[in-house]
């Protein structure tokens, strides 16, 4: 059963924001949800009276009228100090469910924030709902407990979404035991195991124990009743001898000067259970069933009183608690003491302020009250607008809580076998200067954030402030620590971030950005090299006007940029764009014969001491493409009026060229020359740290090796590791493989990364 959500039924039809507003204006009346009198405006019937006409005869899918529930939470907010504003936001977020574009139209009638709080906590009402769907037994276990804290998240992101979600949960359990309905147990689980621990942490006392005991009605019925049953037993002299204790007290404390208000204190069934079963104690042996609660007006009257009450009545051993010299993890502050009256009924006593007694009921709501007139938004609740310094600390605090809150419920779960240990321990939470939520990897780094808010912040990244401490980029983040981030104007990343070893970088989403950054940058380079090539060749040709977007197509790339990189990475030979730019030959008729232009007749080899097998006398010349040499594997191309172009057999230019006229390919082998002294033109490519000298270096050792250098071509770029130069030289070997030897003395140049043929 899904609960706690609107199931639309249809949707408002034109949802134009004047209309709305305009029909609000006209029913609003001047009354509070508790019906109090407001003035004219007020938000809380305005939201009232642009909710009702659409939640109306709605319900929910407990059953429950929708308009009654946005009532009933505009109380429960009533009650534990929430402002105006958020009560009036109960009624807005029901009603978004019934709107086709619910942030636009509430934005335009009550303002952004608003809207903000509308689409946030319709998105964890729909969280909330598939966890509980995922839940099918305890496979489904580890699933919740991510969905849990996505709902952390969202709830750090604008924090009135806490309170809201936990006042309908409690309206709802409040609902199915007044109806006398059965309540789904996953909606009870989830209201004592997630729910009752948020309000616990944020200090909501008032609702935490209220959800404990309605969860553990329905959860647990028949020790509910026997505890219950319990408790009624004896009722009428329990409370006779709670009424003599307090008026006791209330006269002594009188007497001796001490000004407090002496009340008795609710007896909570989940409590006195959980103390029942936890310490294997009988009912007799719980000490809060009889319970006073004294407020008084400072701190130092706390402990005054205190004195006093051990001083008038005998103290139980080992069953005194402060909490004002040191308050619990969520604030609580109270002085705890048990007491034997006179009769020798053990008795709880708790001293406090009222300041810490607001706290306790109300929680971080008890803060909440601030001047709305001019307010931006609220103080330590909207993660939106500006925040001055009083603010971000008071919802650091808050969020702090929040995540103690993750910790617990993590540990709990390990202790009780339900969650596996550390199931938490993979995330990080951290704050900017602002006080808003940075979700991170466990072990964290400065540059992870800068990169987790945006990706030039992280490029830019130079420098950090930890808690206000200036700390190293490699420093490991815990959770609640503010994070604030040196940049410069214009820069990169460093190559260093990417070293493991130095662990500037946890997430795998900022070492994604780094190397992106990287390959944009030789990609860049690579273009550059490519354009240039292009551009040299159109010159020679005559045809700079050829559009080179048109050119690209024309080859099958589908941008200019695409062709320059693979030209640029020597991937792609020129003659492929020389074939598009020299008009095409006239079609030959099927008769008409290949010319060729023959060789010296008293030529017995073909020049350059390459054979052509069975057509001897034909001239044959060496493809410059990719420069063949003995003892090269060759084929033969026979060309239109130049004789046959000899190429390496795994040149690409020829495997086109062959797939387009295959009657064209013939098979040669090498032959001796006559002179016996033939040498054939490489090309080599050979890329290095850019140093001074290189060059130099380099054409020494083809120097030393009588190899003679009849071209160089050299590209430099610069990056953040220093250069790279890039260099094709054009030597004259008699054979490849004395080149290879030749190569690899290359490669022994200080700088030099390869060194290879073209």
């Amino acid at each position: 059963m899904k609960t706690g959500l609107l199931e639309p039924r249809e949707h408002v039809v034109g949802d134009d924001a004047a209309t709305i507003v305009h029909l609000v204006d006209e029913r609003a009346e001047p009354a509070t949800a508790d019906g109090a009198a407001a003035p004219a405006g007020d938000p809380i019937s305005r939201a009232r009276a642009f909710a009702e006409p659409l939640l109306a005869d709605r319900l929910l899918s407990t059953g429950e009228g929708a308009l009654a529930h946005a009532d009933a939470v505009a109380a429960i907010l009533l009650g534990i100090g929430a402002p105006p504003s958020m009560r009036a936001a109960a009624y807005l977020v029901y009603a978004g469910d019934f709107l086709s574009r619910p942030e636009e139209v509430v934005a335009k009638a009550f303002g952004a924030s608003y809207a903000s709080l509308v689409v946030n906590t319709r998105k964890i009402m729909q969280l909330q709902r598939a966890a509980r769907e995922a839940q099918i037994g305890a496979a489904q276990r580890a699933q919740q407990t991510e969905r849990v804290r996505k709902m952390l998240l969202a709830f750090s992101r604008d924090l009135r979404v806490v309170l809201l979600r936990l006042a309908s949960r409690l309206q709802t359990l409040r609902w199915f035991a007044a109806s006398r309905r059965p309540c789904p147990p996953e909606v009870a689980d989830e209201s004592l195991h997630v729910f009752a621990p948020l309000a616990n942490r944020l200090g909501i006392w008032q609702i935490k124990w209220e959800l404990e005991d309605l969860a553990f009605r329905f959860l647990e019925p028949e020790r509910y009743h026997e505890v219950a049953r319990l408790l009624h037993e004896k009722r009428a002299e329990r409370e006779r001898r709670v009424e003599v204790f307090r008026i006791a007290l209330a006269a002594d404390l009188a007497a001796h000067g001490l000004r407090a208000e002496v009340q008795g204190r609710p007896k909570h069934l989940y409590s006195i259970w959980k103390k029942m079963r936890g310490k294997a104690l009988d009912f007799a042996r719980v000490f809060d069933v009889r319970a006073m609660r004294v407020i008084v007006a400072d701190v130092a009257t706390c402990y005054a009183v205190l004195a006093r009450v051990h001083e008038r009545y005998r103290p139980v051993p080992d069953e005194f608690d402060d909490y004002i010299a040191k308050p619990k993890a969520n604030g609580y502050q109270s002085l705890h003491t048990v007491v034997l009256d006179d009769d020798g009924r053990a008795v709880e006593v708790q001293i406090r302020t009222r300041e810490m007694h607001d706290h306790a009921e109300h929680g971080v709501a008890a803060h909440w009250a601030y001047k709305e007139a001019g307010a931006k938004g609220y103080a330590g609740v909207s993660a939106s607008g500006d925040f001055d310094a009083q603010v971000a600390e008071a919802r650091k605090a808050v969020l702090r809580q929040l995540l103690a809150w993750e910790r617990d419920f993590a540990r709990q779960g390990a202790d009780d076998g339900t969650l596996a240990q550390g199931v938490f321990d993979d995330r990080i939470y951290v704050f900017t200067p602002q006080a808003a939520v940075v979700e991170l990897p466990a072990g964290a780094t400065p540059i992870d954030f800068a990169y987790s808010l945006h990706t030039d912040l992280g490029h830019r990244c130079r420098g950090a402030k930890v808690d206000g401490q200036m700390v190293p980029l490699n420093t490991r983040l815990a959770s609640g620590q503010t994070v604030e981030i040196t940049a410069v104007k214009d820069g990169g990343p460093s190559l260093d971030w990417l070293n493991p070893e130095l662990g500037y970088l946890r997430s795998a989403r900022s070492k994604a950005k780094v190397r992106a950054w990287y390959n944009a940058q030789a990609q860049a380079t690579t273009i550059a090299r490519g354009r240039e090539a292009v551009e040299k060749l159109l010159q020679r040709e005559g045809r700079t006007a050829f559009k080179l977007d048109d050119l690209a197509a024309q080859l099958g790339f589908r941008s200019a940029d695409a062709l320059f990189e693979v030209v640029g990475k020597d991937e792609f030979s020129l003659r492929n764009i020389e074939t598009v730019l020299r008009p095409p030959e006239p079609p030959r008729t099927d008769d008409e014969p290949i010319k060729l232009r023959s060789a010296s007749p008293d030529a017995e080899r073909p020049k350059g001491g390459v054979l052509v097998v069975g057509v001897e006398s034909l001239m044959t010349n060496l493809a410059r493409c990719c420069r063949p040499a003995p003892p090269d594997a060759i084929t033969g191309y026979v060309t239109r009026g130049k004789g046959v172009a000899v190429h390496r057999s795994g040149c690409s230019n020829l495997r086109q060229m062959a797939a387009r006229a295959p009657e064209r390919v013939i098979p040669v082998a090498w032959g001796k020359a006559r002179d016996g002294g033939s040498v054939y033109p490489i090309d080599v490519l050979v890329e290095a740290t850019d140093r001074q000298g290189l060059l130099r270096d380099i054409s020494e050792v083809f120097a030393k090796e009588k190899m003679n250098v009849t071209g160089v071509n050299s590209q430099s770029t610069r990056d953040a590791g220093g250069g790279t130069a890039r260099m094709m030289f054009t030597v004259e070997a008699s054979d490849a493989a004395g080149l290879d030897r030749v190569l690899g003395v290359v490669r022994r140049v200080p700088g030099v990364r390869s060194a290879r043929r073209k």
